[in-house]
């Protein structure tokens, strides 16, 4: 069983969560400049036996897909071409910033911290991922 890898795409920054071998827990990983993104995943990837890329989907509140979606579909197209042994998929992004303030307001992380918005990321990512495992058992 490998690693499942989530993506919260932002068109500056995005985030990065990843399982356990096992599946049970999701970890942030990083924040990575968007334009490093698929060269980072080019080395991740294959050396951490990623078997499945979550992508976060973008999405309104009505359901429709949000403006960021013009890029994320895309960047699914062309991960499914560099790693066509790695299943890729989309699961719904909406709150998950919302989520990842409260968590961090609720672990204890002072005001100063929680403006870091590359943390906010990497920790929609954390949600991301986790939603994602859980929805699957």
């Amino acid at each position: 069983m490998g690693r499942i890898l989530a993506i919260d795409y932002g068109t500056r920054r995005t985030g990065i969560a990843v399982s356990d071998p096992l599946q049970i827990i999701a970890g942030g990983l990083t924040t990575l400049d968007t334009r490093e993104l698929e060269r980072w995943l080019a080395e991740y990837v294959p050396a951490n036996d990623v078997t499945t890329i979550v992508l976060g989907k973008p999405t309104q509140m009505n359901g429709q897909p949000s403006e960021t979606w013009r890029f994320v579909e895309p960047l699914a197209a062309r991960l499914r071409r560099a790693f066509p042994e790695v299943e890729v998929a989309f699961y719904d992004e909406r709150f998950t910033s919302v989520i990842a303030h409260r968590t961090m307001i609720d672990s204890g992380i002072g005001k100063m911290a929680r403006r870091d918005k590359a943390l906010v990321d990497k920790i929609s990512a954390t949600i991301i991922l986790q939603s994602y495992m859980d929805s699957r058992q």
